[in-house]
């Protein structure tokens, strides 16, 4: 099969479906690839660089559709394009069915089949294939540097000479692919960072990555994510007026507000309204992730970036991927590549469209002049549903007074049984050693006691290579070797000098690793 991909049309778009080193993995399955002229300019990939991994390269789109049995591009296909779509080939892209509808059932018509690839199952096997994380990854990077460009102060806080500068506060709204992209750049630029997400369950990752989870005093059923398809779904309407309550009392205190909130198939749900917008402060700025859905703020215009009177800029692009055209192309462009290994199980260029398999089944919107849109659920639940925990058993205060009374008595046996071997092999010892050695051997027990009192005081999350049990040991063999090392017999001296040799190492490494640990968690 041959595999072509056009230059996009859509206005502002820099991303291409193809690149040359994709391209070189559609050739080891087996098929043949061409591209127009001119389609990865914008992303980086010259019409050299694609002909130098064998690619094709033809002059107009007329050529391109032509000569391709699958045409892989990126935006959703403008209706010049989709009267250039015949039968029998194939079409990757994403589309939209919801939104345009009478686009794919003109595709079913033809006979021609329709990939969408934002229909792509959100299951552990279609990962690899997830167009849409690819590009929301980008999409919560991207926002925050957008954000950041538009925010007139650090995102980390400073003490200067000139003076002292806060920290700016980040909310993020939904905690999805981009929310957690934009909460990670967020945090690690310094940011104090908040996170909101109707999935409870979320509040761990968002917590690991050094936010703040934003909770509501508001008990609703958690919604189950392996039915949703790890979306989030919609809220009832009490506890989105407790959402919007949070929300007011935040927004005259942060700075950044990014939101990212998307239901599937519906409009982007409002939850910055015009008041909050109002109550922020002047400098303050909003971007909208969701813009071209509707918008999650009620201010945003979508593709502009506009600034309201009382000094709040709101951002409302709808192109961050393609302002990372470079890594956003070579994300997407992996992804087709994954679907087309699916498509070519046998590596021989033939294209066996299973719909039977779950991945391609829920892709597939038009296929065999059939509308075969909405999907049906796949077979593999999206997240796998979680273990009921039981709740452990709370103990009754003579349960609790039994158990630590007999954990008492087997602590007490066990040193007991210690200091018994410890005292016999003491008195062994002074049985048959001279007085001259149990003197150094006294010490030295007394030296192993001290330090294991010492380290053993230590809590065990402030231990380091410094200050841990294998130093406390190196540093008796090394007081030791010192005593030993004037001794009369060179055999003697040689193996002090090398104890102290080798425990040096120990001693110095553990603060060279200490030292590097700690540099770690040092903000530069």
């Amino acid at each position: 099969m041959k595999i072509g991909t056009p230059k996009e049309i859509f206005e502002g778009e820099a991303r291409v479906a193809m690149t040359p080193d994709s391209a070189l993995q559609l050739q080891k399955l087996g098929h043949t690839c061409v591209v127009e002229s001119g389609a990865g300019h914008s992303a980086g990939f010259s019409d050299a660089d694609y002909e130098a991994a064998g690619v094709e390269v033809v002059k107009t789109p007329a050529a391109l559709w032509k000569a391709a049995d699958i045409v892989a591009k990126v935006r959703v296909p403008s209706d010049a394009e989709m009267k250039r779509l015949r039968e029998g080939q194939t079409l990757i892209s994403f589309f939209s069915p919801v939104a345009d509808e009478d686009k794919m059932k003109a595709a079913a018509d033809k006979g021609a089949t329709v990939i969408a690839m934002e229909m792509i199952p959100r299951i552990s096997r279609a990962q690899k294939m997830d167009a849409l994380s690819s590009m929301a990854n980008i999409a919560g990077y991207r926002a925050v540097i957008e954000a950041g460009n538009n925010f007139g102060r650090f995102f980390t806080g400073q003490i200067t000479a000139a003076g002292k500068v806060p920290p700016a506060k980040v909310l993020v709204v939904g905690a999805g692919v981009a929310g957690l992209a934009a909460i990670g750049t967020s945090t690690s630029l310094g940011a104090i960072t908040y996170a909101f997400d109707v999935r409870p369950e979320v509040a761990e990752q968002v917590q690991s990555m050094g936010a703040e989870f934003v909770f509501l005093d508001f008990e609703e059923e958690q919604q189950d994510g392996a039915a949703t398809g790890g979306y989030a779904s919609v809220s009832s309407p009490e506890f989105r007026e407790a959402q919007l309550a949070k929300f007011r009392e935040l927004a005259p205190e942060v700075d950044i507000v990014i939101t990212t909130a998307l239901i599937p198939n519906r409009e982007a749900p409002e939850l910055w309204t015009e008041d909050m917008v109002k109550s922020m402060k002047a400098g303050s700025v909003i971007v909208d992730l969701a813009a071209e859905k509707g918008g999650n703020c009620k201010l945003t215009v979508m593709g502009e970036k506009i600034v309201t009177d009382n000094g709040v800029t709101i951002i409302g692009y709808t192109d961050f991927p393609s302002r990372m055209a470079t890594q956003a192309s070579s994300l997407y462009a992996t992804n087709i590549r994954h679907l087309m290994s699916d498509l070519t199980p046998e590596k021989d260029g033939v294209i066996n469209h299973n719909m039977e398999d779950d991945v391609i089944r829920g892709a597939t919107i038009a296929h065999a002049k059939e509308v075969t849109f909405p999907p049906p659920a796949p077979k593999v639940a999206a997240i796998a549903a979680a273990p009921k925990k039981e709740a452990p058993k709370e103990l009754t205060a003579e349960e609790k007074r039994a158990k630590e009374a007999a954990e008492f008595k087997t602590q007490t046996r066990n040193q007991v049984a210690l200091l018994a071997v410890g005292a016999a092999l003491v008195l062994a010892v002074g049985l048959v050693a001279p007085a001259s050695f149990m003197q150094h051997f006294i010490v030295f027990i007394l030296s192993v006691f001290i330090g294991f009192q010492v380290i053993w005081g230590v809590a065990h999350s402030l231990h380091t290579p410094l200050m841990a049990v294998t130093n406390a040991i190196s540093s008796i063999i090394i007081l030791g070797a010192i005593i030993q090392i004037g001794s009369s017999s060179f055999l003697i001296t040689l193996l002090a000098a090398l104890s102290v040799f080798m425990a040096s190492i120990n001693i110095f490494g553990g603060f060279l690793v200490t030292r590097r640990m700690l540099a770690m968690f040092q903000k530069s």
